[in-house]
């Protein structure tokens, strides 16, 4: 059963060095009162995996401004000038990845395979140092997986059990980075005693902490 803490307690588990997945697709489904918290703890040197770097004062871009990032996994940078600019100078190491691959790569470890393989970025820097395997004479990259110490997901509704609901679009990547983290700290707007088991996209087994957002 998922553990009902605050959300200090649940960021002062994260200490420096930490690697983190962190969900949401820009603000949409992003845990913004734990990222708020981390900001506040000032913890340093976080490898962060996530779609994107959001924008410079908004829940991920917020980490990024506060140069709390030291390497990051992601898919898009492009509507945070601050990631660039740290990039350019040197400041944080950043793997872009194909969204389709970065998500594959993380429900791989979640899966518990031992990678992906795609034809994406074939011919590309994408595929500079990886394995190339060809297959009924197509090529495909071999992708590793990518676990973290932590994801922090959000989750519209979720019960004392830790299972997870969602409305709308709000789900995105948070589903997958559920499966594939050591420890899996939920945010969620509402919580209540049980679900009705037709509503439940995350099983409970996967959540680790819940906070109030």
């Amino acid at each position: 059963m998922a553990e009902i803490i605050s959300i200090k307690e649940a960021v002062s588990l994260i200490k420096d060095s930490a690697t983190i997945m962190v969900g949401g697709f820009l603000s949409c489904g992003a845990p913004d009162k734990l990222i708020d918290e981390l900001v506040k703890s000032n913890v340093k040197n976080l490898t962060m995996i996530s779609n994107d770097t959001s924008i410079p004062n908004k829940d991920k871009g917020k980490l990024i401004v506060n140069k709390q990032v030291k390497r990051l996994i992601t898919s898009h940078i492009g509507t945070n000038p601050e990631t660039g600019r740290q990039m350019e100078a040197g400041e944080i190491d950043v793997e872009l990845t194909p969204m389709g691959s970065l998500m594959e790569r993380i429900r791989a470890k979640g899966a518990g395979l031992g990678g992906v393989l795609t034809p994406t970025g074939i011919g590309t820097a994408i595929a500079d140092g990886k394995k190339v395997y060809e297959i009924d004479n197509k090529k495909y990259l071999f992708e590793r997986p990518i676990s973290a110490d932590f994801a922090l997901i959000y989750g519209t509704k979720a019960d004392k059990f830790g299972n997870v609901s969602y409305y709308g679009t709000t789900r995105n990547c948070n589903t997958v980075m559920a499966t594939a983290a050591d420890t899996v700290i939920l945010q969620a707007d509402e919580i209540v005693e049980s679900l009705d088991p037709n509503e439940i996209v995350i099983p409970g087994l996967f959540i680790d902490y819940i906070v109030k957002g």
